[in-house]
């Protein structure tokens, strides 16, 4: 079967076909490590962790490139104001982002460059541009460089955007401006407020290059001169990947393939940022649930449709994903590997969902429709767990595993180590609300078919346990009497 990814260059679903038969180049813009990450953040970690795991099982050879931005004007802004070196402080918020990625089983990339040890690459390439014709140094004395525009009559296709119809950028004073439009390659050292740690050397002056140059020169030593992915935000389209584009092709690289953008995730309807003051950092969110859990809560959501984040929609998240550990504790119990008798049946319906799982993921990583077929697997082998057919529930048991391993959910993966959430009470929790949860499953099922007596005997059996149900138009509704 072939991948099919949306490529946001076209604004289409398109087969996905590698420059390199049985190879993967993908470049995904990290953070900017200015402080600490948020649920927002870790979003486009797991998305397109995702992703290159599903191209691995798909039998990809991946080169997977993430990069940190370690210098930029909120970083010298947010370390100046706390009185601290800035490399501190983007030191210190890296470590704070690795251990983010790390709570949520994001696998580590091929190789994760940070801007700053890449400087003499920026340098060749705006050297380039000025060659080609395409940069200028300002002739105000700055010794700021900048990208023109209007010199590349591609600049815009990747948003669809006319130059006229752009605002102007704001990443330098616009003094040595050809076109307001024009943005910054190279940002000479300003002596009066900056720290000399924050300049090098280069042809036009002490200075730092510039946010959009980074990445661009990152992703041509990594990834070569064309690949395949680049990925990101989409709040990065444009300004940054558009000038990312637009540079490097000007510069003779071909550049990516495809482009893939997540969404965001808002709270109130607003994009989740430290600037809008609603953010919600790992650590704090990792105190009320597992990192397994808040994983399970992204995943479950396509990466390309924006998230409205609320903890009671992580709550029930948290509570589907326990059901999901519950069957396989069980059905482990039941159904452990070893030798059988070979008179149980296989589990002749696999093969379907099999096909619908890969078709799911194969449609531009379509998650949710991936997570409804391991819950359709699950609701057969909790058929099998009542007949006690332990060869039939073995092979759903293995496959459902095989599905979370995909998504970064196998509970049994070394990475999420043996901590739970919370205390020994708060994981108790978890656990009865799992074991409850499948129980009423089993209660809604034997009512759908018409089978009451087994209904009303789940029911007795819960209140008999001190657990009382409530029927509401939105489900069943557990509480201890």
């Amino acid at each position: 079967m072939t991948i099919r990814l949306y490529d946001t260059a076209t604004r289409e679903v398109r087969d996905f076909v590698p420059l390199e038969e049985g190879k993967a180049r993908v470049y995904v813009c990290g953070l900017t490590v200015q402080s600490e990450p948020h649920v927002g953040h870790v979003r486009s970690g797991v998305n397109f962790d995702v992703l290159q795991r599903w191209l691995r099982h798909r039998g990809y050879d991946v080169t997977f490139i993430r990069n940190v931005t370690d210098i930029d004007d909120k970083i010298l802004a947010k370390s100046a104001a706390q009185g601290r070196a800035w490399f501190n402080l983007a030191y210190a918020m890296q470590r704070e982002l690795t251990a983010a990625y790390a709570a949520l089983n994001v696998e580590p990339p091929t190789y994760e460059p940070a801007a700053t040890g890449h400087v003499p690459e920026m340098v060749e390439l705006i050297g380039d541009l000025i060659e080609k014709g395409h940069a200028y140094a300002a002739d105000d004395g700055s010794g700021d460089v900048y990208f023109d525009v209007r010199s590349w009559p591609a600049y815009g296709e990747l948003t669809r955007q006319g130059v006229d119809d752009m605002e102007a950028a704001e990443d330098a004073d616009p003094r040595g401006k050809r076109d307001p439009r024009d943005f910054a390659l190279w940002k000479g050292w300003k002596a009066d407020s900056e720290p000399a740690t924050a300049a090098w050397p280069s042809p036009w002056g002490r200075g730092r290059p510039g946010w959009h140059i980074e990445c661009s020169a990152m992703a041509l030593k990594y990834l070569g001169s064309a690949f395949d992915i680049h990925g990101g935000g989409v709040d990065l389209r444009f300004p940054h990947h558009e000038n990312e584009q637009a540079q490097s092709r000007a510069a003779g690289h071909p550049f990516a393939s495809y482009w893939m953008h997540n969404a965001w995730i808002t709270t109130a309807g607003e994009k989740m940022s430290k600037s809008l003051g609603n953010s919600l950092t790992i650590p704090a969110v990792l105190q009320r649930f597992r990192g397994i859990e808040l994983r399970f809560y992204l995943v479950s959501a396509h990466y390309r449709s924006h998230v409205e984040f609320s903890f009671e929609a992580l709550e029930e998240a948290a509570a589907g994903f326990r059901r999901i550990e519950n069957f396989l504790h069980r059905a482990l119990e039941v159904a452990a590997d070893g030798p059988v008798d070979g008179t149980e049946r296989e589990a002749d319906f696999l093969p379907e969902l099999e096909r619908r799982f890969d078709e799911a993921m194969d449609d531009d990583l379509g998650t949710p429709a991936a997570i409804a077929v391991v819950f359709d697997a699950i609701r057969h082998g909790n058929k099998l767990l009542g007949e006690g057919d332990s060869v039939a529930l073995r092979d759903v048991r293995r496959q459902v595993e095989a599905w979370l391993d995909v998504l970064g959910l196998h509970p049994d993966d070394p990475a999420w180590g043996t901590r739970g959430a919370g205390d020994t009470d708060e994981r108790l929790t978890h656990v009865v609300d799992a074991l409850v949860g499948t129980l009423l499953e089993q209660r809604a099922e034997a009512r759908a078919g018409k089978d009451f007596a087994t209904a009303d005997a789940i029911r007795d059996r819960l209140k008999t346990a001190g657990v009382e149900i409530e029927d509401t138009p939105a489900g069943p509704k557990w509480s201890l009497a």
